[in-house]
């Protein structure tokens, strides 16, 4: 009776099943766009990018005629374009912390970190695939928050401005590179914290809490502090002037962006060293 070799056939990964960048950012963009989380908060960054504009153009035309002098050399029409990006930032930052956070609440990202062993890439699909999306949608936002502004303002004849005029095309596109970063700087505090009420509390420690406290310290050094912080830096970008107190616009970009490259290193050393 001859014996009978039997060899177990393992199953080699192919090329067709490795794990590549292109199919994570496939993957994440799947998850991406099914979350009804997502499609209200960027719902509601958008409107209220629009919405602030349309209305404090609405309300300055109609009272324009009351405004004291002073008040009306305050009224800038560049300031009541980009009024939505203040107040959107914050729904862009909240949707950035739950892109990852809500993965671990759920229990997701076992799933996600199994699928993807190195970990790494899911960290850089994410932040690129958000920075894509965030700048893609707020850009034309903003534009047309600008022109319906103006369309309010041109029919009452007051604080008229192109465009084209030095700068302001510029700040424009500040304003959608600043809400691009707060998306990456918020999602990167995500991942860091890995829990959702905490990322959320963080971010607006730093954004709202810690800028309005360097008012009880003596001016100079609150002007020598407050240009480094994140968002009085990142608010550069949006300027039309320069601060006297601020560094100038694409260096003060230039800050925020190290502050968000620094959270995103941190945030890639603890997701490979810590379990998920």
């Amino acid at each position: 009776m001859s014996a009978v070799a039997t060899t177990l056939q393992i199953p080699r990964l192919t090329e067709r099943g490795r794990v590549t960048l292109g199919r994570v950012v496939a993957s994440e963009w799947t998850k991406f766009i099914t979350l009804r989380s997502t499609l209200w908060s960027l719902g509601v960054g958008m409107f209220l990018t629009l919405a602030f504009p349309i209305l404090f153009a609405t309300v300055t035309a109609a009272r324009w005629s009351h405004l004291a002098p002073q008040e009306r050399a305050d009224r800038h029409p560049l300031d009541i374009a980009l009024a939505g990006v203040s107040v959107a930032q914050l729904a862009i930052a909240v949707l950035g912390v739950l892109m990852i956070t809500g993965e671990y609440s759920t229990g997701m990202i076992r799933s996600t970190m199994l699928a993807v062993p190195k970990r790494l890439p899911v960290l850089w699909a994410k932040l690129g695939l958000y920075a894509a999306v965030s700048f893609a949608l707020t850009l034309p936002a903003v534009i047309v928050a600008f022109y319906s502004s103006q369309a309010i303002l041109d029919r009452h004849h007051i604080l008229q401005i192109s465009i084209s005029d030095p700068g302001v095309f510029r700040s424009l596109v500040g304003g959608a590179l600043y809400v691009m970063l707060v998306g990456v700087f918020a999602l990167a505090i995500g991942a860091l914290v890995r829990n959702t009420a905490g990322g959320i509390a963080l971010f607006s420690g730093i954004f709202f809490v810690i800028p309005p406290l360097m008012n009880i310290l003596p001016s100079n050094w609150n002007n020598a502090i407050s240009r480094w912080l994140p968002s009085e830096a990142g608010r550069q970008l949006l300027a039309l002037t320069k601060d006297p107190n601020r560094y100038a616009q694409w260096p003060s970009g230039a800050i925020f962006l190290g502050w968000c490259l620094l959270a995103v290193a941190a945030a890639a050393i603890l997701l490979r060293r810590r379990d998920v």
